[in-house]
């Protein structure tokens, strides 16, 4: 039986393995990525981006700032979608293939289309403001460099709360019917019913999606690249980002080095929200 596992255990070994090891390997020297030779330079880069890369702080803090937005707005949107459209009904299917739709569209094509909706003088969000007297609100979206993050975060929730939807309302399907009842029974309103049973029976949905919303906002490259183009300004400029540009000036030692942290990042990341969800579900 040992048998079936050996293609792939070769596969994740080849592609994954490999790969991470050589990584660690690059991270310690100054390879360029195409000399034949280079110089072994230890933990002088994982210092460098840990204590002394404003660059990486910078792309660092973004995406910590679009990763609360994503997670918080993603959630709780996907959540109220899936609550309102759980019930089985041919208007409600219909509703959930539009809010999904997003979802199969590409990166690229999104960032199109959201780039269209913030442009400030011919894109639909500062028309409509226009059109019902609050040109006040009129904003440049993506020009503003301390905003700009925030509204990229808009455009990937759009993306994939139709996504995340489709999990909870999963999760509201398997909730037994007889809870309800009983809530009924007790007197309990529509409030109270989704506050005691739908809430608490959805925490592993819940879990499941913050977890795959997080991997998702560490990993927003190429919608980033499309709204912000190549390379993105700072005020767009995050992790994935700033290792491909890193990389893009043939310094390969060092983005290997900003890979690392990267990753530690993540599984930093991950390992909080895991202990919260512990806290909060009991």
């Amino acid at each position: 039986m040992l048998l079936f596992a050996v293609p792939a255990l070769a596969l994740y070994g080849g592609f994954f393995l490999l790969p991470a090891v050589q990584g660690l390997r690059y991270a310690t020297t100054d390879w360029d990525g195409y000399s034949p030779t280079f110089d072994e330079v230890g933990l002088s880069n994982l210092t460098e981006v840990v204590s002394d890369d404003d660059l990486f702080r910078n792309a660092l803090t973004n995406n910590l700032k679009f990763l609360l937005v994503v997670v918080a707005g993603q959630t709780l949107l996907a959540l109220l979608l899936a609550v309102l459209l759980a019930a089985r009904s041919r208007s409600s299917t219909v509703l959930r293939a539009l809010f999904f739709l997003p979802t199969v569209l590409s990166s690229v094509s999104v960032a199109f289309i959201w780039k269209f909706v913030y442009d400030p003088n011919f894109g639909p969000a500062n028309t409509l403001l226009g059109a019902v007297g609050l040109d006040s609100l009129k904003a440049s979206y993506l020009g503003d460099d301390g905003a700009a993050i925030f509204w990229v975060a808009v455009a990937q929730i759009w993306f994939h709360a139709g996504q995340m939807m489709v999990v909870y309302i999963a999760g509201i399907n398997q909730i037994p019917e007889e809870l309800y009842d009983a809530a009924k029974t007790d007197g309990a309103g529509k409030w109270q019913q989704f506050r005691h049973v739908t809430w608490p029976m959805v925490a592993p949905a819940t879990t499941l999606v913050i977890a795959y919303t997080t991997l998702q906002s560490f990993k927003a490259f190429d919608l980033i690249l499309g709204l912000a183009g190549n390379p993105p300004r700072s005020g767009l400029d995050v992790l994935a980002t700033r290792i491909y540009s890193t990389f893009a000036n043939s310094q390969l030692g060092y983005a290997a080095a900003e890979s690392i942290v990267f990753m530690v990042a993540i599984a930093l990341v991950t390992w909080l929200q895991n202990r919260a969800g512990k806290v909060a579900h009991g």
